[in-house]
């Protein structure tokens, strides 16, 4: 099968289950369609959802904004405050518990200790806080940082970002086009547990579903991130009859 657009799946979303668009309307389709892909996105993060952010942090505050759309993030690198082409320092992902006791710690004179003194310097440690997963950056949520900036230092964000998905105004997209098989599977048990059955259906495409999924799970998180420069040719034992 090769990829489908948002038409096809619906026709066969309504062919294989033999409903009408009486019970299976365009509404009750598409919050099919809508939840296979949220349930595929969380089962498998994608290559084709790898996105990179930068912008610039602002001198005393401790904290960024999370891209636009971002489920999570990979990783944080910050470079010095006027160029962004240097090689960069990842930060170290924490508890937020554990950068508030940092900043909040100050070794004073003769190694005493002050509270609510706040450490600044280029940035080492960040942490995740609130929710964060709008459409557009948001301030009620985002990326703590440690020590507080004391400078404007380049920061890139690697994260992974919520799709485009598939509609009736956004006839394809990456999975449809890439994971057609496993989007219908998954719609199709949707749709018969919408029907509150028959079990041994909505069983088969589970299973069916949970296969493809396998299949592409190897190509994402498998051969699409290794070479056979760096990590060898996959070599499959064969046993050999005894002589």
């Amino acid at each position: 099968m090769s990829g489908i657009s948002y038409s096809t799946l619906v026709t066969q979303i309504r062919n294989y289950t033999e409903v009408d668009a009486n019970v299976f309307t365009t509404d009750v389709l598409e919050s099919f369609i809508l939840n296979a892909q949220q349930r595929i996105m969380m089962d498998l993060p994608m290559d084709s959802d790898r996105f990179v952010d930068q912008g610039t942090m602002a001198t005393d505050v401790n904290n960024v904004r999370v891209p636009a759309g971002a489920l999570f993030i990979r990783g944080i690198e910050v470079f010095n405050a006027t160029n962004s082409t240097e090689q960069g320092t990842w930060l170290e992902k924490r508890d937020q518990t554990f950068l508030s006791e940092f900043v909040g710690r100050l070794t004073g004179p003769e190694g005493s200790t002050t509270s609510g003194a706040d450490v600044t310097g280029k940035p080492k440690y960040y942490a995740m806080f609130g929710g964060a997963t709008g459409l557009s950056d948001t301030t009620s949520g985002g990326i703590y940082i440690a020590p507080t900036p004391d400078a404007n230092y380049i920061y890139r964000i690697y994260f992974n970002k919520m799709p485009d998905t598939l509609e009736a105004s956004n006839q394809t997209n990456y999975i449809s086009l890439n994971f057609p098989q496993g989007l219908l599977y998954a719609c199709l048990v949707e749709a018969y547990g919408f029907l509150k059955g028959p079990t041994d259906m909505l069983t088969l495409y589970e299973q069916k579903y949970k296969t493809e999924l396998q299949k592409f799970a190897a190509m994402q998180i498998g051969r699409r991130r290794r070479d056979d420069y760096t990590d060898g040719t996959i070599r499959i034992p064969i046993e050999s009859p005894p002589q």
